[in-house]
């Protein structure tokens, strides 16, 4: 019986179910009663999505890092380049596909949502990744990679096209220079402990993004490549070796971050079923057509050119990593709210197209199985 319970707590915590657990809840609560999951909402928000996402991000950046370390499958600059301009790709077709739809039916004033479907939902698409590719597939660090890419160009898009509040490039540099500094310090004095490196240069690093403007759930982000990853020499000659700081940093953090996914699901997913319209359409046909077009095109445009793919990454990967980045998910939930503050129906209508782009998640995973993905060993495509 206990081998049964800890075998369903494993298969729960490596396949992320508690983010789709706290998904179904918040969808529930907010559809039972909203008033009460608005004020619950309020209450963890920002210690979820400012605080305690900074760890899923250190462990997505984490994965990102040892694929780029030498023999990783982005080691190279040249096969590195490939995910970041495809991210570019994947957040450039979905915003023409918006804008065309809502041009042809004659509504300019829609033009404003035109970002809502250049967003990739990290966590959701990551957990989907995993589903569908053999461990070990280079599809998963090229997802992750490209993730962070178009999460970091849809803050500048944040930044520019819908600012809250002044950035200011010289606060954020202010903080983010010790920030650097100490994590260099520390792995130049060889600190193997990951608790200097969290609690001092990425709390520098969160003051940096906060002071400047930026989200600081991507503190630990440039913190995370200074964390040693050679295993430190045993103490007893023959004793067998400790793990690493990255390793260690990750065995650590990785229940706690399943909890804080649950979290951020219950705290961000919850959305009353309105009515449809165009802004979901177009939301829609942005996600769901552009993102797998976009970052197909430029892929093969980025090799075409002289840039090089992961060893083992297909193109019919490639094109099912494109439509898992099509879960915007949260993070298009939140583009909504920046677009169309104003609420009321447009509102409503471009957060349906937002929460209906987890259909991407199915839709993927039937191609890829048509394809000949499954999880467990890398298969024959790579």
């Amino acid at each position: 019986m206990h081998e049964s319970r800890a075998g369903i707590v494993h298969f729960v915590i490596s396949n992320s179910l508690l983010l789709v657990f706290g998904t179904v809840a918040a969808l529930v609560w907010a559809n039972v009663h909203l008033e009460s999951y608005e004020r619950f909402e309020q209450l963890v928000h920002y210690a979820v999505n400012d605080v305690g996402m900074v760890f899923f991000f250190g462990l997505a950046a984490k994965e990102v890092y040892e694929a780029m370390l030498p023999g990783g499958a982005l080691s190279s600059p040249r096969q590195a380049a490939v995910p970041v301009l495809a991210a570019a790709g994947g957040m450039l077709a979905p915003a023409l596909i918006y804008l065309a739809v809502v041009s042809v039916a004659g509504r300019p004033e829609l033009a404003r949502g035109w970002a809502i479907p250049c967003a990739t939902d990290i966590a959701f698409s990551y957990m989907v990744a995993r589903l569908i590719f053999p461990t070990g597939h280079p599809a998963i660090p090229f997802l992750l990679l490209l993730a962070i890419a178009d999460d970091a160009l849809g803050l500048v898009i944040l930044a520019v096209f819908y600012p809250t509040e002044a950035v200011s490039v010289l606060r954020f540099a202010l903080w983010m220079a010790p920030a650097l500094a100490l994590a260099w310090g520390l792995r130049r004095f060889r600190v193997q402990s990951f608790w200097p490196y969290v609690l001092g240069a990425g709390s520098l690093s969160w003051m940096a993004l906060h002071a400047g403007g930026f989200h600081p759930a991507l503190a630990l982000v440039p913190v995370v490549p200074f964390l040693p990853h050679e295993a430190p020499a045993p103490a007893v000659p023959g004793a067998p070796a400790a793990p690493s700081t990255l390793q260690a940093f990750e065995h650590w953090w990785l229940v706690p971050v399943q909890i804080v996914l649950f979290f951020f699901g219950f705290a961000n997913a919850g959305v009353p079923l309105g009515s449809l319209g165009l802004p979901t359409w177009a939301v829609m046909a942005g996600l769901f057509l552009g993102k797998p077009l976009g970052i197909f095109v430029f892929t093969a445009a980025s090799v075409a050119v002289g840039f090089e793919r992961a060893r083992g990454l297909s193109y019919s990967a490639v094109l099912v990593l494109g439509l898992v980045a099509g879960i915007g998910f949260t993070v298009a939930l939140f583009f909504t709210t920046a677009a169309f503050p104003g609420g009321g129906e447009t509102l409503a209508e471009a957060k349906m197209g937002a929460l209906a782009s987890f259909a991407a998640a199915p839709a993927a995973w039937a191609l890829g199985r048509a394809l000949g993905f499954r999880p467990g060993n890398v298969s024959a495509h790579g």
